[in-house]
């Protein structure tokens, strides 16, 4: 199932093998938010181990919450300079890329994962992953909930509680549920 999964095909959500790799990152995840937080050496080891990459000047705030990390083809990559508040939630069963400069609010949800509507394939736990990307410098704000497949273009800014449903260009503000452009940033 794990080869079904990184090449973006249905797989069966709870394989063993699948399992397995996601119990393997709770623990430097459980790590991570137990830790003394003046101790910021220990914590970003503690990210390098559970992330693909982990950009210098960057700071993801407890508690974090990510499904995979790094191993078996799962990467969630964090460029440099990129602040997330607490609560952030990377549901990363496809690729995330975020890039660097990038800030996000409190309770920030990233979900690459998708269920067939299908009553029969979802009961049976069949589900698939699309990739998300954000670009450099963009804000997301509390509560931004990004759903499977969305690109967002650098300088993109995202009001509080939006839902983002599909791509966003580079250097628009966006707002609601489903987001929408509301103006250029500038």
């Amino acid at each position: 199932m794990r080869e079904r999964m990184l090449a973006g095909d249905p797989y069966i959500a709870d394989d063993p093998d699948l399992a397995a790799d996601s119990t393997r990152a709770q623990s430097p995840t459980h790590r991570y938010n137990t830790m003394d937080p003046t101790d910021g050496a220990a914590r970003r080891a503690v990210l390098t181990e559970l992330l693909g990459a982990f950009g210098p000047g960057s700071e993801i705030r407890p508690p974090f919450s990510c499904g995979y990390g790094y191993g078996y083809g799962y990467r969630t990559t964090v460029g440099a300079r990129t602040f997330a508040n607490v609560g952030l939630v990377v549901l990363d069963v496809a690729t995330v890329t975020i890039g660097d400069d990038v800030q996000l609010g409190p309770n920030v949800q990233l979900l690459t994962a998708t269920h067939p509507v299908e009553p029969g394939p979802r009961r049976d736990t069949w589900e698939s992953a699309r990739p998300i990307v954000l670009g450099d410098n963009v804000w997301l704000g509390g509560g931004v909930i990004v759903c499977p497949g969305v690109t967002i273009g650098a300088d993109t800014v995202v009001g509080a509680g939006s839902v983002v449903t599909r791509d966003l260009p580079s250097g628009v503000v966006a707002v609601g549920n489903p987001a929408r452009t509301v103006r250029p940033v500038a």
